[in-house]
């Protein structure tokens, strides 16, 4: 006997809420990467309120996108006759550039910075640390090249670079 599509992906993904098919779901994500990104926030508010009670989760997880984006957009679709239609589409490209195209030797500068600060383990060549919190890299990297880079992407170049933060530690008597 041959199950219908619906109950298969509810054995499947058990108590969770999937009211599509997985061919459903890849047609919705490739149309929503088709779309500027305010007609994705609008799309994904119809589709939520379509659904109704569980609907903002499901969709968010469905197309990608964060569960914020999907309720902002289901308010503005609710919210559409009232109010004028916005012109304003943001053109590809625009917002904030990447921290390493507004600051090209970031890297360079950044492991010059620690090289006075940076030790690792004997044993492990791989294993090295910085005894600078992200705050003084931050403050050195602003004296010495006036380059400010906030504490989110100081913790992603010390990925990067493999470096890991260590502190001494007390160790009781």
């Amino acid at each position: 006997m041959k199950m219908p599509q619906n109950s298969r992906l509810q054995s499947e993904k058990a108590n969770e809420f999937c009211p599509y098919d997985a061919d459903t779901e890849k047609a919705m994500k490739k149309f929503y990467d088709s779309l500027s990104e305010k007609d994705k926030r609008r799309y994904a508010g119809v589709e939520a309120l379509k659904l109704g009670h569980g609907g903002q989760k499901y969709i968010a997880k469905v197309l990608g996108c964060s569960r914020g984006t999907v309720k902002k957009g289901a308010c503005e679709v609710s919210d559409l006759p009232a109010k004028e239609v916005d012109k304003r589409i943001r053109q590809a490209g625009g917002g904030r550039k990447k921290y390493s195209e507004k600051w090209l030797k970031i890297d360079e500068q950044f492991l010059t910075v620690l090289k006075e600060h940076t030790a690792g383990d004997p044993m492990d060549e791989r294993v090295v640390w910085t005894d600078l919190s992200h705050k003084e890299i931050r403050q050195l990297l602003d004296e010495t090249y006036e380059v400010w880079v906030s504490k989110p992407i100081i913790k992603k170049l010390l990925k990067k670079h493999g470096y890991r933060r260590r502190q001494a530690q007390k160790n009781a008597p």
